[in-house]
């Protein structure tokens, strides 16, 4: 049963609202979202169709989706969500290396940034999907202990590998002949932390990160780690942050949301925040659901994304990337 129409029924009944009984008068009118299943994408969608879906950290980028999935990175049409590519292995002339353990994906300047648990970025031509260049060899003693997330925005390469630490290091530090052993400009300290995929993102001069083991999310200001650099690099800058119930898991920042996945005891919810108010730590979710309408329990979302109303979430327990529109409806508060 198409529970929708009744939802919003009800809301009118007990918020009498009627777009003919507004005309007129200046009654304040308030917006409510909800999110409805909308499709999903499955192993079935990719190839033949008889392989796996292991999706971790996905991105979106010039109407592309990536998805990292397991030891391969598949790149979808974001908009028709057609399966265009599987790649397989990084590739720079001669030099193949095989993905393996792919955890996350970071879209930014006509390049993409792969991570890997087995000590490596990856990064490409965004065009060509021909490598530039790698960061780590493989080897957890050198450069990375693991790569668990990656965000590039703003000239600045945020890698979170094993433990408390997160790796900077600029962009331009990465060239085609740049060595693989680069050192980072600074190190930030995420409080707790083990050995989990982590989101995080960049915005209004921000890093944020999803601290599921501080169980907060954690906030660093991009000013600061610049002008405390070389001194974060003996004793790594700490975030600010408020710890509540919730534990956080994803987090994406689109035009107007604060696209979060957060886990409260067995329960995974999908929790969207106007940007502004939590950017200034103030957590008053539009969106709070641990399923769709009753019906679809979400499972643990390690990633987010958004292009235009669709959110995408990268459902590792359930194998597939949902699909989920965000509506919205207006209602007017009579006088």
């Amino acid at each position: 049963m198409n529970k929708i129409p009744f939802f919003i029924a009800l809301l009118c009944l007990f918020t009498n609202c009627s777009k003919d009984d507004n005309q007129g008068d200046d009654s304040p009118q308030y917006s409510y979202y909800y999110p409805t299943e909308e499709t999903s994408i499955t192993a079935a969608k990719i190839g033949t169709g008889t392989g796996t879906l292991d999706p971790k950290g996905i991105t979106i980028a010039n109407n592309k989706l990536y998805v990292c999935n397991g030891d391969v990175l598949e790149i979808f049409d974001a908009l028709t969500l057609a399966h265009l590519k599987t790649i397989t292995a990084y590739t720079k002339g001669t030099t193949t290396i095989p993905f393996t353990k792919l955890s996350s994906v970071s879209v930014d300047s006509g390049r993409i940034y792969i991570g890997s648990v087995d000590s490596r970025l990856f990064v490409m031509d965004e065009a060509t999907n021909a490598g530039i260049n790698t960061v780590g060899n493989g080897q957890w003693w050198n450069t990375f202990v693991h790569v668990f997330g990656v965000i590039v925005k703003d000239g600045l390469v945020f890698v979170k590998e094993k433990n408390t630490t997160i790796k900077v290091f600029e962009t331009t530090q990465i060239t085609e002949t740049s060595n693989w052993d680069l050192k980072p400009i600074a190190l930030l300290n995420t409080l707790n932390g083990y050995d989990q995929v982590y989101s995080l993102d960049v915005e209004d001069g921000n890093l944020v990160v999803a601290g599921r083991d501080a169980k907060s999310y954690l906030y660093y200001k991009i000013a600061a780690i610049k002008a405390n650099a070389a001194a974060s690099l003996t004793e790594p800058l700490k975030p600010t942050n408020t710890t509540f119930e919730a534990k956080p898991i994803a987090l994406h920042f689109s035009k107007d949301w604060a696209i979060t996945s957060e886990t409260v005891g067995s329960l995974n919810y999908l929790r969207l925040y106007p940007k502004a108010e939590f950017l200034d730590k103030k957590y008053n979710a539009r969106v709070n659901v641990s399923d769709i309408m009753g019906q679809n329990p979400f499972g643990t979302i390690v990633s987010t994304a958004q292009l235009n109303d669709r959110l995408f979430l990268s459902d590792n327990t359930n194998q597939k990337i949902r699909i989920i529109k965000l509506n919205q409806s207006t209602i007017t508060e009579h006088k």
